[in-house]
Order: C-alpha cells, then structure tokens, then sequence
C-alpha cells in the first residue's frame, strides 16, 4: 500500500509537469510571442470541491471514498501551487490512512510529502503540527521512540513559536508514549506539568484528555500494587 501511495504522489507530480508544459505551449502564439493570458488546466475551485466532498464523505465515516477526493484536491492545490491548501489535503490524506488503521501509509505521506511540504514553505506551525501527527501515528503503530522524538521536537518547536497550545499537546503525547512503556512515574510527573501549564494559560481545553490519562495511570499502578507478579 505505502508504494501505492508514493507512486500516486510521484504520478500526482509528473502529470503537473507535463500539464505545465501544455500550458506554456498554448500560452505561445504561432511566430513565438507570447499571449498575455493565464492558461490554466487547473482551478483552485476544483480542489476546493473536492476537499468539501472529501470532508462530507469523512464525517460518514467513509474513509476511503473521502481519501481519494482529499488525493484529488492535492493534486488541484498543488498544480495551482496553493501549497497551504496543498499541505491540508495531504494531512488529510495521512489522517484517513490512520482511521483505516494504514499506520505505515500515514507515517510516509505525512514524512515525505506533508513535512517536505511545510520545510520547503518555511512553513514552522505546519512542520509542528506535523510532528505532531508523526508522534500520534507512531504510537499507533507501536514505535515509541520514534513517536517520543516526534513529539519532544514538537515541544521545542512550540517553545520557538511560543505556542502554549501546542507545547501542552506535546507533553501529553510523551504521557501517552511513558504510559504504553509502562514508565507511570515519569508520566504522571509531565501530566502534572501539562495540568499546571494549562491552568497558568486558563485554558479547560485539555482538562478531559488530562482527567482520562491520570485515570488510566491510577489504574495501572492500583492494579500493580495488588498483582505485584
């Protein structure tokens, strides 16, 4: 599937290349000069519809269907080189991998596409939120290093970008990597830090993710301390 993919993507650009070609030799006129219009195969239009169908199709819950519109409105975004909107729909392409339990697929579009996208761009926000989405889709797949580094280099991307925001989704994605590894003591020493920075920022938006990891460590241990074995 991973190899289905990139070949989509590598398709996706040769076909943006050979219609830019086609655009420039229209835009000629017969003696060499050159017309003074826009010759466009593409419009943003299009990969708007697409994205809008694709999300419709998403809340659903039809994945598939949904992930093959966002892969079209890529396509439109990116020959129309709106990478912003080029960089949601690859994103979105990687996130209907992830509900379709695809965490190989997901982890390569959001590493070769998707992070390429943003570090090209100087785009920092998405290169952010993008280790963001690499720590969540490697903990999916079990791969606690790599999702711990995704989310460590979050952090200090968010402390950069003075993000409490997204400095707080970092620390709460450790506590999800230190419980899955068993390290409880260490986790519930960063939910305790993720609490006190939320309550400094008065935000309740992670109140309920906080409240369910520190019930989930309570019971872990709980059920340590009575079957030590």
């Amino acid at each position: 599937m991973t190899k289905i993919v990139l070949a989509l993507i590598g398709l996706f650009a040769s076909l943006q290349l050979q219609a830019q070609n086609i655009d420039k030799s229209e835009a000629q006129e017969p003696n060499g000069s050159a017309i003074n219009i826009a010759v466009s195969k593409f419009d943003l239009e299009d990969g708007n519809s697409f994205f809008e169908e694709a999300e419709d199709l998403e809340r659903k819950g039809d994945y598939n269907e949904a992930l093959t519109l966002f892969g079209k409105a890529a396509f439109e975004y990116n020959a129309v080189k709106n990478f912003n909107r080029y960089g949601q729909a690859v994103i979105k392409m990687s996130s209907m991998h992830y509900q379709l339990g695809r965490f190989t697929d997901a982890e390569q579009i959001l590493l070769n596409v998707a992070l390429k996208n943003y570090s090209k761009t100087g785009n920092r926000a998405g290169v952010m939120n993008t280790y963001n989405l690499l720590g969540k889709v490697y903990l999916a797949n079990t791969k606690y290093t790599q999702s711990m580094w995704f989310y460590t280099q979050q952090g200090i991307l968010a402390k950069q970008l003075k993000s409490n925001n997204s400095y707080i989704e970092s620390i709460l994605g450790i506590v999800q990597v230190k419980i899955k590894k068993k390290d409880f003591t260490l986790a519930l020493r960063d939910l305790k830090s993720a609490e006190w920075l939320a309550n400094s920022i008065k935000t309740t938006q992670y109140k309920a993710q906080i409240k369910d990891a520190r019930e989930i460590i309570a019971s872990k241990t709980t059920s340590k301390k009575v079957n030590p074995s």
